[in-house]
C-alpha cells in the first residue's frame, strides 16, 4: 500500500478501474518561446516540448489518440482514458482553437476526461468557462508553477509570478476545475527550505493534484550551459529522496499525486545520471516512508489515517 495518495488510487476509487493517461500533442505554443514573453523558454526546458513528437510528424489528434489507446489497451486492459495534452501550453492562443480541439477530444472513443498543460497567464474566465461548459467526467489543469519564490521563477526565466498562480488555481476552483501543480525539486539556489516553503504554498491553495519533478539537465538548454560551466550542480538522488520524503511529510493528505520523479526522453538526459531511474527512485521514497513510519501529511495531521491509507 502506497503511503502517498496515487493517481492511480484516485482514479480507480473514481471511475471503479484503471484509467490510463494518453500523451497528446495538439500543436499549440508557449508565450516563453514564441516571442511574447521570451523566446529562450524556461532554462531546463528542451526547445522541442515534452510531448511524445508524434504531432510533428504529422499524426492528427484522433490518430495519435488511437495509436496509444490500441498499445494501453493490449498493454494494460485498460478501457477507460484520459487525453493528457502535454506539450508546450494548451490553452494558449485564440478561444476558437482551443475550442475545436475541445470538440475533436469529446468524440474520442473511452475517453473519460482531460488534462491539460499549461501557464497561469494562458487562462482567462471565457477560457476556463469554456473548459468547464464540457461534458467530461474529470478535467485537470496541469498547470506550472514550479516555486513560490518569485526570485527563483525570475532565475529560471519562467515569466510569470506564484501569484499568478493562485489567482488561476481559485478562479479554476470556483468553475469546478481540478489543478495539478507542477513544482520542481533541486532549482538553482534553491534550498531544501525554498522547496518545503512551495509546498506550504500550495496546501493554501485548492489545488487538488501536485507533480514533484527532480531538476535534471537537458541537452539544447540553458540549465545545460550553467552546468558545463559549473554553475549548477544538481541534487544526488538521496538529497532528492529526503526532499520528496519531507515534502510528503508536510503536503495535504487530500492532494493526489501525479507523479514523483521527472522522466526524461530517450536522448535528451545529460545530468544527473540517477534521473532515468524511474522505478528505482520510486521504490527509495516508498522504503524511505515505511522505514520511518510516516505518510503524506502526518505532519498536518499526525493522529489521523487517511482513508487511502486504510483509515477510515
Amino acid at each position: 500500500m502506497n503511503r502517498y495518495y496515487s493517481l492511480a488510487t484516485y482514479l480507480r476509487a473514481r471511475f471503479g478501474q484503471r484509467v490510463q493517461k494518453i500523451p497528446l500533442d495538439a500543436d499549440f505554443s508557449c508565450p516563453n518561446r514564441d516571442g511574447t514573453i521570451s523566446r529562450n523558454g524556461c532554462i531546463f526546458c528542451n526547445p522541442k516540448g515534452s510531448g511524445t513528437g508524434l504531432g510533428a510528424r504529422g499524426l492528427s489528434l484522433e490518430k495519435q489518440y488511437l495509436f496509444w489507446q490500441e498499445k494501453f489497451s493490449k498493454k494494460y486492459k485498460a478501457r477507460l482514458f484520459l487525453a493528457y495534452l502535454q506539450s508546450y501550453s494548451n490553452t494558449y492562443g485564440p478561444l476558437k482553437k482551443i475550442e475545436n480541439m475541445l470538440k475533436r477530444l469529446e468524440k474520442l472513443p473511452g475517453l473519460a476526461g482531460l488534462c491539460l498543460g499549461t501557464r497561469p497567464d494562458c487562462l482567462d474566465k471565457d477560457k476556463l468557462n469554456l473548459l468547464a461548459s464540457y461534458p467530461f467526467q474529470e478535467i485537470w489543469l496541469e498547470l506550472g508553477l514550479q516555486s513560490s519564490n518569485n526570485h527563483t521563477l525570475e532565475i529560471i526565466n519562467r515569466g510569470h509570478k506564484a501569484e499568478d498562480f493562485a489567482w488561476a488555481v481559485k478562479l479554476a476552483h470556483k468553475m469546478g476545475i481540478k489543478t495539478c501543480a507542477h513544482v520542481i525539486a533541486g532549482l538553482p539556489q534553491e534550498t531544501m527550505k525554498d522547496f518545503l516553503q512551495t509546498i506550504n504554498f500550495l496546501n493554501d491553495l485548492p489545488i487538488s493534484g501536485i507533480k514533484i519533478h527532480n531538476l535534471y539537465i537537458c541537452k539544447h538548454t540553458t540549465l545545460a550551459k550553467l552546468w558545463r560551466t559549473g554553475a549548477y550542480t544538481p541534487l544526488s538522488m538521496n538529497e532528492y529522496i529526503h526532499w520528496l520524503e519531507r515534502a510528503l511529510f508536510s503536503l495535504r493528505p487530500d492532494i493526489v499525486i501525479h507523479r514523483l520523479n521527472g522522466d526524461p526522453a530517450r536522448g535528451e538526459l545529460l545530468a544527473p545520471d540517477w534521473a532515468s531511474y524511474k522505478h528505482i527512485i520510486l521504490e527509495k521514497i516508498k522504503q524511505t516512508l515505511t522505514d520511518k513510519n510516516l505518510w503524506q501529511g502526518k505532519a498536518l495531521h499526525p493522529n489521523s489515517i487517511p482513508p487511502w491509507f486504510g483509515g477510515s
